[in-house]
């Protein structure tokens, strides 16, 4: 990845690495010899004040250096001692010591050049032609300088003067190592140092930084799915760092959202089938209030007419009035039952007209229904068939199944063809029953099934105006079994048109014999 932190935190580190090596490189080149000056000045005036010290006290106890010196000359294990002091700044700081005793005229040195020593700490004393030299460091007793040796092609630092008793003479010769060499090689190696450091660490770093961003990446990754409502994914890391606070807090972060959006959802679903309800109530009312008035529109306008008749004198005959009052009375009942059917449809669908669930005889309500339809079955010359079962007891609000029964009966009856065929009977199931109603006639388009059972649809007008239908009668059977929470429907048959509805068996040991 281009822009990946991985990439960017190894190149960080190696920045940062370099910048440490580059400092110290700096550091070695411009300070390091100026640092190594003043730490050989620093161990001159060390040795200088303990050796001051020593010859202070030999001035105290009466005694020349030389006899403090012979005394412990082979004291070179005696800490504090002369000859202890002398081999121990030779061996840790390479400085050589000449002293000079005034009282004795004897020099004082552990140095193999101790001849030399002295003559150039004379040719300093008496002023005499000196070697180059940088003076770095001058006190009221001694002077530290740098000194080059053209014997020896190098430099030394040089601490001459008198101790505090002004007259003992002192040089101490200290060598200096080419610092300038020691810098280049210090740098040198440095860089194959920094180079070796560079490449492995870049490595460690780039491989260890994986660690730190492979759950940035899960993070990452969890972030997107988020982002396309996909909520059950999750973060699994079990650090307990920040990352892992993060990744916590996410997960935490999906759940709530997963739960508000299902809840939206849920609650737009519902809002949406609201609006969709209210749009069909509002269809159904529109539908509703055409129908009404398109069902009422023909008998107030044959009312309205033959009442006029009858105002303007054009039944003057008694027979005539008689059919002008007829047709109004007959007009007028028409209206009735359509006003009396949906008052009754409104109250079941609204559910104000409570079923009352009882045990009744069903085969005695089919006999009735048959009987009271007897007349019309004569007009009609139908021919009706019964198969149903004896002493059949089923559970229901008995008066408003009569109804069912009575409007499948009629819309047979009123439908009735080719053979004039009714056939009601009845098929026994473990719980239900089922009751059936066929007549022989033409079937009903496929289309127009579902919508038998609509207020006021009517699949040939022209012959439901002819028997005064109001296409009610269907509606109400379908509120009636939907109170009953039962099942109804309607199919084409052979010959003819079945419509069915089912109820509840009523377990009800009752001898009873059909008239």
């Amino acid at each position: 990845m281009r822009h990946s932190i991985r990439a960017r935190f190894a190149w960080i580190s190696e920045g940062l690495l370099l910048l440490v090596l580059l400092s110290i490189w700096c550091l070695n080149t411009w300070f390091l010899e100026s640092y190594y000056m003043a730490d050989r000045q620093k161990a001159l005036r060390e040795a200088y004040e303990l050796l001051d010290s020593v010859v202070q006290k030999a001035e105290e106890e009466g005694k020349s250096i030389s006899e403090l010196y012979d005394e412990n000359e082979d004291s070179y294990t005696t800490q504090g001692s002369l000859p202890w002091l002398f081999r121990e700044f030779n061996e840790q700081s390479g400085i050589s010591i000449l002293i000079i005793d005034n009282m004795k005229d004897k020099g004082i040195s552990t140095a193999r050049d101790k001849q030399r020593l002295m003559v150039r700490a004379y040719q300093y004393i008496l002023g005499e032609t000196m070697p180059p030299n940088e003076i770095l460091e001058q006190e009221d007793n001694y002077v530290i300088q740098k000194t080059y040796d053209a014997l020896s092609n190098s430099y030394y630092l040089e601490c001459w003067g008198f101790f505090s008793d002004n007259s003992t003479v002192f040089l101490m010769n200290l060598p200096v190592t080419s610092i300038q060499e020691s810098v280049k090689l210090s740098n040198r190696f440095l860089t194959y140092v920094g180079i070796a450091a560079i490449l492995i660490g870049g490595l460690i770093i780039y491989v260890s930084s994986h660690r730190i961003t492979k759950p940035i990446l899960q993070l990452a990754d969890l972030s997107e799915k988020m982002s396309n409502l996909n909520f059950d994914v999750k973060y699994e890391g079990k650090a307990e760092d920040e990352i892992g606070v993060l990744g916590k807090s996410m997960n935490t972060l999906s759940e709530k959202l997963k739960e508000t959006i299902q809840e939206l959802q849920d609650a737009n679903i519902q809002l949406q089938k609201d609006i969709e309800e209210k749009e069909k109530t509002d269809e159904m009312r529109k539908e509703f209030i055409a129908n009404v008035s398109h069902e009422l529109k023909t008998p107030i306008a044959l009312i309205q007419g033959y009442a006029e008749g009858l105002v303007e004198g054009m039944a003057e005959d008694k027979e005539n009035r008689d059919y002008y009052c007829e047709v109004i009375m007959d007009e007028a009942g028409k209206m009735n039952t359509l006003v009396r059917q949906l008052l009754n449809l409104s109250a079941l669908e609204s559910g104000y007209d409570h079923v009352q669930i009882e045990p009744f005889s069903l085969t005695e309500l089919i006999d009735g229904a048959v009987s009271a339809a007897k007349i019309l079955v004569e007009q009609k010359e139908a021919k009706i068939q019964l198969d149903i079962a004896k002493d059949l007891y089923v559970l229901g609000d008995e008066f408003k199944i009569e109804e069912v029964m009575n409007n499948y009966l009629n819309n047979a009856l009123n439908h009735l063809g080719g053979a004039k065929q009714i056939r009601i009977r009845t098929e026994e199931r473990e719980t239900l029953v089922r009751i059936v109603v066929f007549n022989t006639g033409n079937h009903i388009a496929d289309e127009d099934l579902e919508k038998l059972w609509s207020k006021f649809y009517k699949v040939d007008k022209a012959h439901t105006r002819e028997y005064g239908g109001s296409g009610l009668g269907l509606s109400i059977v379908k509120a009636i079994m939907e109170s009953h929470q039962q099942a109804y429907g309607v199919r084409n048959v052979e010959d003819g048109v079945e419509f069915w509805f089912e109820l509840q068996k009523a377990q009800i040991e009752k001898e009873s014999k059909r008239p």
